[in-house]
């Protein structure tokens, strides 16, 4: 193990830094709340398990567990819980998902959600990103420019809906 952060003389661990907090309003989902309420009792639970090893000389993990349980509880102290029922569906708003499509008529939908809730691979962008600042507020029929580091892209909103697991 690396002494870096080992205190001198005593063998522990100095506490590992934190993690870096978005400086932008923790907006989530109903959905992310509760995402994040489960990651923090799952890091709880591997926390108490580490603790309890009979062989505890590698105490990093444990440092790693505390670190993350401090963010986590970070994250869900800044909450700011937005119910995606309150949108009319009239305009791209955070916590709906949005069909666009393409120059060439390619449909793709985005979920926007908040920043911890994030999945490219699932279509969920935050808010703070190019596209979702493009297109919120944005309604069917619009285009919108999406500013991208590739070359600006059109968009057409082709349909604005509910997430599949979104309360109503």
């Amino acid at each position: 193990m690396s002494r870096a952060f080992v205190k001198e003389g005593t063998g522990e661990l100095e506490p590992l830094p934190d993690l870096p907090i978005s400086p932008h309003p923790n907006y989530v989902t109903p959905r992310g709340l509760a995402s994040l309420r489960v990651r923090l009792a799952e890091v709880q639970d591997d926390l108490a398990r580490l603790r309890a090893r009979p062989e505890r000389l590698d105490k990093l993990p444990e440092a790693a567990a505390e670190r993350d349980i401090r963010y986590l509880e970070a994250r869900l102290r800044g909450a700011i819980p937005v119910d995606p029922a309150v949108h009319d569906l009239r305009s791209v708003a955070f916590g709906l998902v949005v069909t666009v499509a393409d120059e060439d008529g390619h449909e793709t939908k985005y979920e926007i959600t908040g920043e911890d809730e994030g999945d490219a691979a699932l279509g969920r962008i935050a808010p703070q990103s190019p596209l979702a600042r493009a297109l919120m507020g944005a309604e069917v029929g619009d285009e919108v420019t999406w500013r991208r580091p590739a070359g600006a892209m059109v968009l057409e909103v082709v349909r604005i809906a509910f997430a599949d697991d979104a309360p109503r």
